[in-house]
């Protein structure tokens, strides 16, 4: 893995001395390795959906560089270890006391989170953000969060308060406007076959898949007002060969103060990250430490970037 790094740009990110914080996983794990490649973090992570990724969940860390938690918020189908394998290490390296959770699994112990009703996700997200906040003393969090992590992370600012404890969103191929699914659904529309497959298909086996469909109930109630709450910045961060965010431009909200959205083409034509592994590249992970610390801005590297097998050796 430590190749990958060189060959990313992202061993002089990955390896902050330790004087970045105090105790704990910041301050212990300043040399932890950071996974880019996707398929990597999958085979890793997905039978050990229980086990949180390197760097994350050491409740004993505090840190004085980044004195505000990160609470990571994986997607559809995914765990938070297969999720975040690159972020987690990342940011504890970076100085900063990572946390992550699992929601929305048909146990705790399944293998794939992530597929129940995003309202439940956002319940389950209110409760561990006031564990974190107990735990560390901290009056909010930041969350990083890749694709339906956003919409939960968004449906609990907007309706179970969490806009008074999170002060940033950063957020991966979220489907803020809903997805077509690479057209799956507007073709199931046109031949009518959407509603029963919603009801009699995917609806019971994973609502949160239906309620992230461009023009569902649930998109429609999010994003009424322009779905963004004040006091909160949000970083949208997207990629033009996302295959499950399509439009790709559906990650983005509307333009605000507030708001910033990113392209992560616009800054490496070369990095062709996919949906899966867009929470692993190195390019959009660079964008990630911006948006958590604009005041010290990191120079976004630029290399040769796979769907889902990640950066070329």
């Amino acid at each position: 893995m430590s190749a990958a790094l060189a060959a990313a740009g992202l061993m002089a990110l990955s390896t902050v001395p330790a004087k970045a914080a105090d105790t704990g996983t910041a301050a212990a794990a300043a040399n932890l390795p950071v996974e880019t490649h996707y398929s990597l973090g999958f085979l890793a992570g997905l039978l050990k959906p229980t086990e949180a990724p390197p760097g994350a969940n050491d409740w004993s860390c505090r840190s004085t560089a980044h004195p505000t938690p990160v609470v990571l918020a994986h997607g559809t189908a995914e765990n938070m270890n297969l999720n975040w394998r690159g972020a987690a290490p990342l940011l504890a390296n970076n100085g900063y006391c990572v946390f992550t959770f699992n929601y929305g699994g048909k146990t705790p112990t399944s293998p794939l989170q992530g597929m129940g009703k995003i309202e439940d996700g956002a319940a389950t997200m209110a409760a561990f953000v006031d564990k974190v906040r107990a735990a560390t003393g901290a009056p909010q969090v930041d969350v990083v969060a890749h694709s339906q992590g956003g919409l939960v992370t968004r449906y609990y600012l907007n309706n179970l308060g969490g806009a008074a404890k999170v002060g940033k969103l950063v957020s991966l191929g979220t489907p803020n406007q809903g997805t077509t699914l690479s057209g799956l659904t507007e073709f199931g529309r046109v031949l009518h076959l959407l509603a029963p497959a919603n009801e009699f298909v995917v609806g019971p086996a994973c609502p949160a898949c239906v309620q992230q469909e461009i023009g569902s109930d649930f998109i429609k109630a999010l994003n009424a007002g322009g779905g963004t709450v004040p006091g909160v910045t949000y970083t949208n961060i997207a990629t033009k060969f996302d295959e499950v965010t399509t439009p790709y431009t559906h990650t983005f909200l509307p333009a605000g103060p507030n708001v910033t959205n990113i392209t992560v083409q616009d800054q490496c034509v070369l990095d062709g990250t996919d949906h899966t592994e867009i929470s692993y590249d190195p390019i959009a992970l660079t964008h990630v430490l911006n948006a958590l610390d604009p005041a010290h801005p990191r120079s976004i590297p630029c290399q040769l970037v796979l769907p889902v097998t990640g950066p070329l050796l």
